[in-house]
This record gives structure tokens, sequence and C-alpha cells, in this order.
């Protein structure tokens, strides 16, 4: 593959060779010393596996292009590695490119059920179960429209569903996505660029210049000669690794845990919460990922505050539109009493869920029940990330909502003050709550006004009492 991209206008090739290494399997080696920041390779344009230029080939080109709807992105590329890889000539140096990729992949749609069930609760079970049907479902579309249509164009034997899923795995694992400059992105393979693996300890270091459709790869560190070189995938999960790129890592920093939030659109009062959710950056349904460095976001909060609010909290936002931040900061006691509780309940739900809970799994890794680097072992890594994000979520929640508790704590009923619970004044004319006779007020205004602040303490109170 090296000589036909160093005739074909590739740059940097003869510092750098293809590699087998230990743990990350084929990777790339450098034959002598780089510096950080060094530019080490450049792919010219006219070698990028992209959508267009499979558009533009003269064979394949007409059925993609004739497809209607058209084919994504993804399946595009997909269908394209498949076809280079199954002629018989005319594709000699692409055809090296396909023969130097790997054989297989360890991306989760290739679990079997038994390695799946390890990591049973988390966003990757769900996940891979749904995208092992869609896959199904698009190779059936493809078979209906594009492949079966044209046998001489794509073999059956040669596009069966299994290649289907390697052409993909090859995609997702391999493909780089740039954002340009007009707000369009760019997909693209780049061979031998794609033999590098992914590094945390490296910087962001592969660069596309719009201007040219140039790729290159610049050194994220410095190298010394026999080293493995390295690219930056980004700040990805375990979840995210596995499912995509086939390998975790453990104790990976960047695991986290997306939790879904929906209300429905007969919920009571939806349109006037629709409104605050957009004014707070959030849709009706939203995912938000919880981190280990930001295990319960304030976006979170800010959605359950809003999806809770009642007809008297809604009035009072409503007399307050032009402060945008009403709903987005704690509404009042009972609401956030509320939250929290749910927040604390639906996330020992989701803990309760995972098919084998963190000390149990910790304690089968340390025993090496799992082979180490193997499908279960990394199925193992991705349930403990997400248990922990949840745990420390479920701890900050109950944390938050102890503190609201104490701050008005309702297991003994308060003595009744010499001022106003809502404006201070006092002593003087007050009454008592009449509900729970716990605070007082200089009036029914005040009373009024106070009420959502109380609300939660009072009804505590008075179920206490009876």
């Amino acid at each position: 593959m090296e000589t036909w991209l160093e005739q074909s206008g590739a740059v940097g090739l003869d510092g750098l060779e293809v590699a087998d290494f230990p743990v990350t399997g084929r990777g790339v080696k450098a034959r002598r010393r780089f510096k950080q920041g060094e530019r080490i390779l450049t792919i010219p344009s006219a070698l990028h596996w992209t959508v267009q230029h499979a558009q533009a080939d003269s064979l394949l080109g007409p059925a993609l292009r004739s497809a209607r709807p058209p084919l994504t992105v993804e399946d595009t590329l997909a269908v394209y590695v498949l076809f280079v890889r199954s002629r018989e000539s005319g594709y000699n140096g692409p055809r090296s490119h396909v023969a130097a990729l790997p054989t297989s992949y360890s991306s989760s749609i290739f679990f079997t059920e038994d390695e799946l069930e390890v990591c049973a609760g988390t966003s990757l079970y769900t996940i891979t179960k749904q995208l092992k049907q869609r896959i199904e479902d698009d190779y059936k579309d493809l078979i209906a429209r594009v492949l079966g249509p044209r046998p001489d164009l794509f073999p059956l034997n040669k596009f069966t569903i299994h290649h289907y899923k390697w052409a993909l795995c090859t995609v997702w694992s391999r493909a780089m996505d740039f954002e340009l400059y007009d707000g369009s992105s760019m997909r693209l393979l780049a061979p031998f660029a794609d033999m590098l693996n992914h590094s945390s300890e490296s910087k962001q270091c592969h660069v596309y210049d719009a201007s040219t459709g140039n790729l290159s790869i610049l050194a994220g560190k410095d190298y010394e000669a026999g080293d493995q070189v390295y690219i930056h995938y980004g700040s990805i999960p375990n979840s995210r690794l596995l499912r995509l790129y086939g390998f975790v890592i453990p104790d990976n920093p960047n695991d986290s845990y997306d939790l879904v939030l929906a209300t429905h659109p007969m919920a009571p009062f939806f349109e006037q919460k629709q409104k605050l959710w957009a004014l707070a950056g959030l849709d009706a349904t939203c995912t938000i990922s919880l981190t280990l460095a930001n295990p319960l976001p304030k976006s979170v909060l800010c959605y359950l505050r809003i999806q809770r609010l009642d007809e008297s909290d809604l009035a009072v936002i409503n007399l307050q539109q032009s402060n945008t931040d009403t709903a987005f900061e704690k509404i009042s006691n009972s609401n956030e009493v509320q939250v929290l509780q749910f927040l604390v309940e639906s996330i020992t739900s989701l803990l309760d869920s995972f098919g084998t809970q963190l000390e149990k799994l910790e304690e089968q890794l340390a025993k090496g029940i799992y082979p180490s680097g193997g499908n279960a072992w990394a199925a193992a890594h991705v349930s403990l990330g997400e248990q922990r994000v949840l745990r420390l979520a479920k701890k900050r929640a109950k944390n938050l909502l102890a503190a609201v508790e104490s701050g008005s704590s309702p297991e003994t009923p308060l003595p009744a003050p010499a001022q106003c619970a809502n404006c201070g004044k006092g002593p003087g004319q007050l009454m008592l709550c009449g509900r729970c006779e716990a605070v007082m007020y200089c009036g029914r205004a005040c009373q009024v006004a106070h009420f959502k602040d109380h609300k939660a303490t009072c009804r505590a109170i008075v179920s206490k009492k009876s």
C-alpha cells in the first residue's frame, strides 16, 4: 500500500510504517524522531474515500446517484468499500488499501448475547440492540433499492449482511469528520492515516485543508524511532469507544451516562412549559450527558423544575416574563423537593436495572473471570463507568435534597416566629398559617406570596399531625 500511496502523491510515508503492537494491534510506527507539532503525513484529496468520489466512479457512480431517496453518507461509503473489495481488476490502488484493513472488528454489534448481557442496563446495551435491528432493516432496504437490481455490480455472495456490518464498522472506526467554514461537514477515509490508533495523551493532530482538500497529520507529542504514532479521537466515553471503535480504556475519565428526559405533549400546561424549555435551550425531549466531572448538570435540574411547575408556579413566572432566568434556578422548596426526590428514585431504578452491580463487577474483573481485552471484559468496563457516573449523580441529588429539607425541616413543627415569614415585619397583629400553625404572616397577601416556598413544609407538618 505504501508504494501505491507514494506514487499517488502521499507525503511522509518514508518516516512511518504499519506495524503490529501488543495491546492495540495494527497501528503506525515512527521510523525516525518527530517533534510535537511537526507535519508527519499528508494524504492528498485525490486518494480520499468520500461520497463525491464514490458517486464519480464510472461503474459505481450511476447506481449510487440513481438511488431514491439518496443513500446516507454512511451507507454510500460502506457500499464503496465493499464494491472495491469485490472487484477483480481495475481498482488495484484502492484494493491495496482495503486489503490492509482488519478482517474483523470487535464493535459491540458483533458481540454474542452472553457478551452483551455483561453490560445489561447500560446505554450501550440498549443502543446496540437497536442498532442491530436498524442494520438489518437498512440492509434489506439496500438490497431492494441498490444491490439487488444490479447483481453484475453487486454479487450478493460478496455483499451479505455480514460484509455490510464489516463495512459499516470500517466507516465508523476509520472515517474522519470535519466541520467546514461554510457550515457543511466532510466525512472521509484517508488511506494509511486511518491506521493510526487513539491515545488520550496525544493532542488533536489531524487537519483538513478545505482549500486543497488534503488531510495532514501532525505529531501530537514527541516521538522516538520505534514509538507508535497516535491521533486523538476526542474525549469519548467507553460506551461510544466500544460501539464505534471496538475498544475501551479502563477507568476512562470521559465515561458518561446519557440521561433521556421527555414529557408527553398531553401533559398539563405542556405548551407553556415548552416555551420555558426553549428559553433555557432545551427541548421537550432531550438527552443530557451525566459525566464523572459533572454528574448532575444544571440543565437536568432546569428541565425537571419546568416539567414540575404547577398552575400557581406558572402564574408567578408569567408575571415575571422579563426575567428569563425565572425557571432556570430554584423555583420553590416544594418544586425543588419534587425534582430531587424524582431524581433519587429514578437513578436508583436505573442502577437496579444493571445486570451486575458495581461491586460484584469489580470483583469479577479482579479475579479475571472476564479474559483481559475480550468482549465481555470490555462490556464490563462500560458497565463500571456508567454505574460510577450514576452513583455520583444520585449522591449529588441526595445531598441537594438534604440541604433543601434541612433549610425548612418538616420533622419538628417550628414555633411561631414573632415576625411575618414573608416580609419579616413584626411584632404586631400576625396571623398563623391555618393549616400547619407553624409560621405567621402579617396579612393574606404575604401568606399567598410565601406559599410556594412554604408549601412542602406545610404539607409535611399537616401530614405528620394527622
